[in-house]
């Protein structure tokens, strides 16, 4: 079992950090690891209003990215989603600063991702407890630009 996760952890550290950057990939990286989610971007209102509503049933390693202009204080519900959700909230540099875990099908209670959020990812719902994802961890994806924590290099994901 140890030599399992020695194993692991080097072939993690073996990949670059900047071969998984493209605009339909994000990486999350932590003391968990490293591990990489196939997304749909929502970068404009029309999208983030639509969101994942109405999506039955979602790969596992796959989320949706909401992109906002500038750093703010965003809320989520769940009107009209099928699925459960976890919604990692990030800073302008890609720092996870809160996850709501499991959010609930269909509830209309606003989830709050707190001050300075400018992505958030949504992934399956208790997916982020399973990897053992949490705040503090790292997103990199091309959205986050150049003062990004992790920043893709340059000329990638476009």
């Amino acid at each position: 079992m140890k030599l399992a996760s020695f194993v692991g952890v080097l072939i993690v550290a073996a990949v670059p950090l900047w071969a998984t950057c493209a605009d339909d990939r994000l990486t999350i990286r932590g003391d968990f690891g490293q591990v990489t989610f196939s997304i749909d971007v929502a970068d404009d209102a029309r999208e983030r209003a639509q969101g994942l509503m109405f999506v039955e049933e979602m790969p596992l390693l796959s989320g949706m990215l909401f992109i906002y202009e500038q750093p703010q204080n965003v809320s989520f519900w769940m009107k009209n989603t099928l699925i459960p959700l976890d919604m990692l909230f990030a800073s302008p540099t890609g720092e996870i600063l809160h996850i709501h875990e499991n959010a609930i099908p269909g509830d209309t209670t606003s989830i709050s991702g707190g001050e300075g959020v400018q992505m958030v990812l949504e992934i399956n719902g208790g997916l982020s407890t399973r990897l053992g994802i949490a705040a503090g961890d790292v997103m990199q994806h091309p959205s986050f630009g150049a003062d990004a924590i992790l920043p893709c290099a340059e000329n990638e994901g476009n």
